[in-house]
């Protein structure tokens, strides 16, 4: 089905949810005179619960844009789950730069950071809050809370279904915890609640746990294309799998790639189709335009509903600045902050007048090379997502403020690259049918065969430029780039390592350090190593 699931600012909130593992997670409850008994006293209140599990990867607080936070004396826009995960993904990277002089935001680009940056310490926090809000749903949703509330046996079944949901995006959070902090402090619905300290697990532990919890929901969750849009089923789980094993190399030291081969071709198997048109992915419309066949898991934006200064308004607005109309774009400004490097426009060939439909890149007025990082016309600006639909109108909100359009987190084209690189790395399957997926991209970018490739060029340095022309600004370039050693020792791009020529940095650096603040108040924890 394909009614949009919008995180909608629910009033509501469980008193009964501590969070044990920062100091600076101070929980503020919408209505502190509820309790758990209470608040379930009304049967939609578990749905309501889920809503918020999803609002956490797309709000900050219970009442947008602002005004009511989920974490004390975090700025709600700064603080927003997706607007974090896009700065860690991509501004580490050859793909995004920015010229604000916020803090220590430039210290991500120029790979200096440590263990006091406020971004990493912020989304460190964001995930463990998503984990806590996850494990109190998880435990007034056991058997025994359900009996001891009279649920009958129709509403048990809805709520195993959303307990399986839940499952996953604790699982997702944990991931990201994986991928960017390989040894994170670890909670479940089976710890108390209340003040403990929580134990750390280290990186192929967390890798096992993740992988037996999506094993677990497999047969529990939807299944594959039947759920709400906007909710996980069964490919997001076969999707997160998938990402789980291309990088097991890399997290646990053991590759996986027949797993890859596995589980990307539960995916592709499952009825997804490419959108024909590639801008329509990245429209406000992308819920119902035909991208949704290709979307496995979004976060979903509303410009009335879902109203946050970060998430997708950070990506449209900060994207937009010199000779670039906002109009054009259904916004109402531009914040003259995010570009890319040279060396990333340089993956496409004559990016000026390129027939590959995927550089959507804005070079007007604005020079290819970056002498001044905050100089906004100093690198070609992206002009990949904006809040307009297919016809040119802009999104619902009349402010032109907060956008409609949703972010892409899986795709099917993921998909197909995985599979194609886990062949190439010797997982198994098929390389003529490898050959095929990727083609089968290239056609949709060059509007025909004219940009197929042969099976001598699929490479691996080939994989990761495609999936640099396929996929980016959709939060996947710095995991990419560690697989392919490329992140740290190897790879030189614009102002890496904080010179204009860019430079190559030391490998620790690979994964964040734990934050100091949480380090002083955790005496269970240990820094990462180099931090």
């Amino acid at each position: 089905m394909y009614n949009k699931f919008r995180p909608f600012l629910v009033v509501f909130f469980c008193t009964l949810l501590f969070v044990s593992c920062q100091d600076d997670l101070e929980l503020s409850p919408e209505d502190s005179r509820q309790t758990s008994a209470s608040v379930f006293d009304n049967p939609e209140s578990y749905q309501l619960f889920l809503a918020k599990l999803y609002a956490g990867f797309s709000l900050s607080g219970q009442q947008g844009p602002a005004g009511q936070p989920d974490l004390a004396g975090l700025d709600e826009g700064f603080s927003s789950y997706m607007r974090l995960y896009f700065m860690m993904q991509e501004l580490t990277t050859d793909e995004a730069v920015i010229g604000w002089n916020d803090g220590t935001i430039k210290d991500l680009h120029s790979q200096n950071w440590t263990s006091g940056n406020e971004f990493i310490r912020t989304i460190y926090s964001r995930i463990m809050y998503e984990v806590a809000l996850t494990n109190e749903f998880l435990r007034q949703t056991e058997e025994a809370a359900l009996d001891a509330r009279g649920v009958d046996s129709e509403l048990k079944a809805t709520i195993t279904e959303y307990r399986a949901e839940a499952k996953f995006l604790r699982a997702l959070s944990y991931y990201h915890a994986l991928d960017m902090f390989g040894n994170p402090p670890f909670v479940t619905e089976e710890d108390p609640i209340g003040a403990f300290l929580p134990e750390q697990i280290q990186r192929s532990d967390l890798f096992s746990y993740i992988e037996s919890e999506l094993l677990s929901i497999e047969g529990e969750i939807a299944a594959a294309r039947s759920n709400q849009y906007g909710r996980a089923d069964q490919a997001a789980v076969w999707m997160l799998l998938s990402k789980l094993y291309i990088n097991a190399e890399v997290y646990t030291g053991t590759p996986r790639y027949s797993d890859v081969i596995t589980y990307t071709s539960k995916v592709i198997d499952a009825g997804y189709t490419i959108t024909p048109d590639y801008q329509k992915l990245f429209l406000a419309d992308n819920d119902v335009n035909g991208a949704q066949d290709e979307v496995i898991f979004p976060i979903t934006f509303d410009g009335l509903e879902t109203q946050s200064y970060g998430g997708m308004t950070f990506i449209i607005h900060a994207a937009i600045g010199g000779t670039m109309v906002p109009e054009d774009f259904g916004v109402s400004s531009g914040w003259a902050g995010l570009r890319t490097t040279q060396q990333f426009v340089d993956n496409f060939p004559n990016p000026e007048d390129s027939e590959d439909s995927r550089a959507l890149l804005h070079s007007d007025g604005q020079n290819k090379v970056i002498n001044n990082i905050s100089t906004f016309t100093d690198g070609y600006a992206v002009a990949k997502y904006k809040n307009v639909d297919v016809n040119g109108t802009a999104g619902k909100d009349p402010t032109g403020d907060f956008p409609d359009t949703d972010f892409p987190m899986f795709r099917l084209a993921d998909a197909y690259l995985m599979y194609a690189e886990a062949v190439l790395r010797g997982g198994g399957g098929s390389t003529s049918q490898a050959l095929t997926y990727v083609n089968e991209l290239r056609e949709r970018a060059y509007d025909g065969t004219s940009g197929n490739i042969s099976s001598s060029a699929l490479t691996l340095d080939f994989i990761l430029k495609e999936r640099a022309r396929e996929l980016y600004w959709e939060a996947h370039r710095r995991t990419d780039l560690i697989r392919f050693n490329q992140f740290t020792e190897n790879g030189i791009w614009a102002f890496k390592g904080g010179v204009p020529q860019g430079s190559t940095t030391q490998s620790y650096r690979n994964i964040f350090p734990i934050p100091s603040s949480d380090l002083g108040v955790n005496t269970n924890l240990t820094q990462n190593t180099g931090y």
